[in-house]
């Protein structure tokens, strides 16, 4: 089928063997790529109630239909596994160079099964499956694994993920990380990678897949570029980054505060984009195939991290300058680069520490530890990824720290999962995106606060919530199944995708023949989530977000108001509640 290999690669790690699995045109048909083949693959090759960290689990790389073609923002590899963070279904993207020489293998996924009993390095190609020993490289953090790799696979554009010390020593929400500072972050499936013992994995190849319409598909392309040039969404990516939720959160009391105790923060303005020019050196950096150019590369020119160079995006900022009280961004951007040095999710691991500094608040715990303490919150960062102390607790997630900790009312999660950084008592329908997201509490499968901020539907408005949010689900769900960037969600319409799956697959379909292919991923994801034992509970916020008002704006959500907000959704995708226990 154009746009596809119609090819998969077994890797068995314990056998130390792979081989060639040949996928018909009805799967691509039904579930496209990305998502969707990540998806069918995953509950095709595990077994209900397996142990995430044991060597049934799968791990599995996939490209989409526009990766390596010429699509804008098509820079993106998925992951796919069984979550060591939730025990259910685990997907993560990230973009940088690794998806078009993964791509360049010839296989739409890779697919790795078993452990092995030694530490490993794979290397993959368009000829070959490489079995390199990597005990010399166990231990060292995410950007001098990603070197050596590199040095001793010695190809030009060769793409490397690897994991970092978290990541071996089995941390459940560690990441997978390439090209320093980009994360595969969420649900831990650093931690899957670590327990089959793989410390990197490096992709080069020359093969190429044919496109159905190529003269068509560079129309698109330059169509797209030229809109991209007039856009002032695009200006924002350009100037500010994610950097820019900064101030638009705050001015709507969404901005999460003091572990989830307030929606401002009255010291917001030192975690800006300006707050980071006056400190330091800033230039936007680009994906391939990117005109967002949504990165920020810094480096810092002054202070006790004067050299230091990351980036940093909203989410990070939110994590630990806001949860955590930190005022200054350059001691946000030191935080950042020792959790992608450790190979640790930040979004997770400002939610632990701010968590922790509350349970140090109300003497839960022996460990003493301040709001704005950046030099303590830095200790228990690497207590976590060497699971040391208090932090081998920590290490197993917010939901097994609050059972230990007596605090499961109050722990900021669903499924296990720690909330990104919208209040849901504000922005209502984040409420219902944390709740019903198949990774856990997400903001990324529907972006539904980008409809609430822009007035497309009040952020207090509940009927025909749901509605919307289908519908931006479904759209998002077909951009991880082609894969797409988040960020060109406004440049891409259903008319505009329908177009591209087009001119790429020779697929025609309509805006309810594209609803329909969502719904069957989004329902595949919901079985193996159902398999795995989800119960009615894990579709529930926290009852502090229905009970504890926002302490600046004294705004909550009503149970009443999520519950309507749950049922609808239920009734359109054509569900049944989840069990009870």
């Amino acid at each position: 089928m154009h746009g596809f290999y119609n090819k998969v690669l077994h890797i068995d790690l314990t056998r130390r063997s792979f081989e060639q699995e040949s996928v018909n045109d009805e799967v691509y048909q039904e579930y496209l790529g990305g998502k969707g083949l990540g998806t069918w693959l995953l509950l095709n090759n595990t077994k209900a109630g397996i142990d995430p960290l044991s060597a049934d689990n799968v791990l599995i790389f996939a490209t989409g239909p526009t990766t390596n073609a010429t699509v804008w923002g098509s820079s993106r590899y998925g992951v796919f596994t069984k979550s060591p963070l939730t025990g259910l279904y685990a997907e993560s993207y990230a973009g940088g160079k690794v998806a078009e020489p993964l791509s360049g293998t010839g296989f739409d996924a890779i697919v790795v099964h078993g452990a092995s009993e030694n530490p490993v390095y794979l290397e993959i190609s368009d000829e070959d499956v490489k079995f390199h020993q990597a005990s010399h490289i166990w231990g060292k953090d995410t950007y001098e694994t990603e070197d050596v790799i590199k040095r001793e696979v010695g190809v030009k554009n060769v793409g490397v993920v690897v994991i970092g010390p978290a990541g071996e020593n089995l941390v459940r929400f560690a990441c997978i990380e390439n090209d320093y500072y980009r994360s595969a972050g969420r649900t831990g499936v650093g931690a899957v990678m670590g327990s089959k013992k793989i410390k990197g994995i490096a992709f080069h190849g020359n093969k190429v897949k044919q496109i159905a319409k190529p003269d068509l598909l560079r129309e698109l392309y330059v169509e797209l570029r030229n809109i991209g040039k007039e856009n002032p969404g695009v200006k924002k990516y350009k100037d500010m980054g994610t950097l820019q939720m900064v101030p638009v959160m705050n001015k709507f009391g969404a901005f999460p505060t003091r572990y989830w105790h307030a929606g401002t923060y009255d010291k917001w303005q030192n975690l800006t984009m300006d707050a980071l020019q006056q400190k330091s050196k800033v230039r936007a950096h680009a994906c391939p195939k990117c005109f967002m150019a949504c990165g920020r590369a810094t480096t810092v020119l002054e202070g006790r991290h004067k050299g230091l160079k990351q980036e940093i995006d909203y989410e990070t900022v939110g994590s630990f300058g806001g949860l955590c009280l930190i005022d200054d961004i350059t001691e946000v951007l030191y935080l950042n680069d020792i959790c992608d040095r450790l190979g640790m999710d930040t979004m997770t691991a400002g939610n632990l520490c701010g968590f922790t500094i509350e349970a140090s608040h109300r003497q839960d715990i022996g460990e003493r530890i301040e709001y704005g303490d950046v030099d303590g919150i830095a200790a228990l960062l690497n207590k976590m990824a060497r699971k040391e102390g208090i932090g081998a607790t920590l290490a197993e997630g917010v939901k097994h720290a609050s059972k230990e900790w007596g605090l499961e009312d109050f722990a900021a999660h669903v499924k296990g999962l720690d909330f990104a950084m919208y209040d849901p008592r504000v922005l209502k329908g984040m409420g219902l995106a944390f709740a019903t997201s198949d990774r856990g509490a997400c903001h990324l499968r529907a972006t539904i606060y980008k409809a609430e901020i822009s007035g497309l539907i009040a952020p207090d408005e509940i009927e025909g919530k749901a509605e919307i949010f289908v519908d931006f689900e479904d759209r998002h769900t077909l951009f991880d199944a082609l894969i797409l960037c988040r960020f060109f969600r406004d440049l891409y319409p259903w008319e505009k995708i329908s177009t591209l799956i087009n001119t790429i697959t020779g697929l025609e379909l309509d805006k309810k023949q594209l609803q329909k292919m969502a719904s069957s991923i989004t329902n595949k994801t919901r079985e193996f989530n159902l398999r795995e034992g989800m119960k009615r509970a894990d579709e529930m916020l926290p009852k502090r977000f229905f009970e504890d008002k926002l302490e600046d704006s004294g705004k909550v959500l009503p149970k009443a108001d999520f519950d309507k907000m749950l049922s609808d959704y239920y009734r359109i995708r054509g569900w049944d509640a989840p069990p009870h226990e």
